[in-house]
């Protein structure tokens, strides 16, 4: 007859057993996990799984873009400019009347936009190498030059100040000399450097306060949190790294009514949302993006009153390729005043 030191062995060898056979299925789970995220083109960086995840989702199919999608801004009558950067065109769009053509930019490569005092501001390339910021009216009509292509700059985005200034970035590219930046453009048309040597500035964004100004360096991957004690001076000690990104590559940004920044993921398919001290806090993902489908998302803008959030991308390739609007709800609502 058994006695109770005998079924000591026994017992043993049943939670070794489980033991094994939890830690086996606990390793196999892991294990498809990874699988499935190396399945993507684009996986979530491990310290990004864990962040306040929403879905977007398309609106509208944009037709014959010829690469990029960028610089999506509302007007007070509700509707959202935005550009087809390689095609020269500025395009126009509300759900009622759906898509056309605002105007065609000569020579220019339009990116990020502004719209101030009933203009629209656009940062632009031009065809032969250089960059320019333009002025025009809300139907396209009466260009204006505001810094013109001999000033030397290679104008990505642009953001305004409540005094009628406005903040630009510099898109130089040279790793082993970084000759980018972001400048201020005074409303007396003096043009002043706030923070230089940087490997292709992109986006640009200011707080709901006026006093924190964020940069997107695209050539290494880090947004700039930069506290100002003046327009174009940067506070003592307030010039930060908030954030080294892992893979491609910040691009243009926005910033709501609560100060939260909004960063294109131009690569990724993505946007990351940060706090108003640069931690991240959330992420919004594009369908298809794990299809390699949407990858080029460059901008986006929130619509004025609401947390509607729009957001432009394409697949990067040349005609006929894919391009869209997508939205989702933002983190907070929009920073109506720029």
């Amino acid at each position: 007859m058994p006695t109770q030191h005998s079924f000591r062995p026994a017992l043993g060898a049943m939670a070794l057993g489980l033991i094994l056979l939890t830690t086996g299925t606990a390793a196999l789970a892991q294990s498809s996990g990874e699988a499935g995220a190396a399945q993507s083109p684009v996986p979530i960086p491990p310290a990004e799984q864990g962040l306040a995840t929403r879905q977007a989702h398309q609106v509208v199919e944009v037709p014959d873009v010829t690469k990029d999608l960028e610089g999506p801004v509302f007007t007070d009558d509700g509707r959202l400019i935005f550009s087809d950067t390689q095609g020269g065109r500025l395009l126009s769009w509300t759900p009622d009347k759906g898509l056309s053509t605002l105007a065609t930019l000569d020579g220019l490569m339009p990116g990020g936009m502004a719209v101030h005092d009933g203009r629209l501001f656009v940062a632009a390339f031009t065809t032969d190498g250089g960059g320019a910021i333009v002025s025009m009216a809300l139907d396209g009509s009466d260009q204006q030059s505001v810094v013109p292509e001999e000033a030397g700059f290679l104008p990505n985005d642009v953001v305004f100040d409540d005094k009628g200034g406005f903040y630009f970035t510099d898109s130089h590219s040279d790793a082993s000399d970084p000759k980018g930046g972001a400048y201020y453009h005074s409303p007396e048309g003096d043009i002043s450097p706030v923070i230089e040597h940087l490997d292709v500035g992109n986006g640009i964004a200011l707080s709901p306060q006026g006093d924190r100004l964020w940069v997107g360096e695209f050539g290494t991957n880090q947004l700039h949190r930069l506290d100002l004690a003046d327009a174009t001076s940067v506070a003592p000690f307030g010039g930060t790294v908030a954030y080294y990104f892992i893979g491609p590559a910040p691009d243009s940004m926005r910033v709501d009514a609560e100060g939260h920044v909004y960063v294109a993921m131009y690569g990724q398919g993505k946007i990351m949302v940060f706090s108003r001290e640069g931690l991240p806090i959330g992420q919004i993902l594009l369908p298809g993006r794990n299809e390699s489908r949407f990858l080029h998302v460059t901008s986006m803008a929130i619509r004025p009153g609401t947390d509607e959030l729009t957001i432009v991308a394409t697949d990067g390739k040349r005609e006929p390729g894919e391009a869209a609007l997508f939205q989702a709800r933002a983190f907070g609502k929009a920073l109506n005043s720029r």
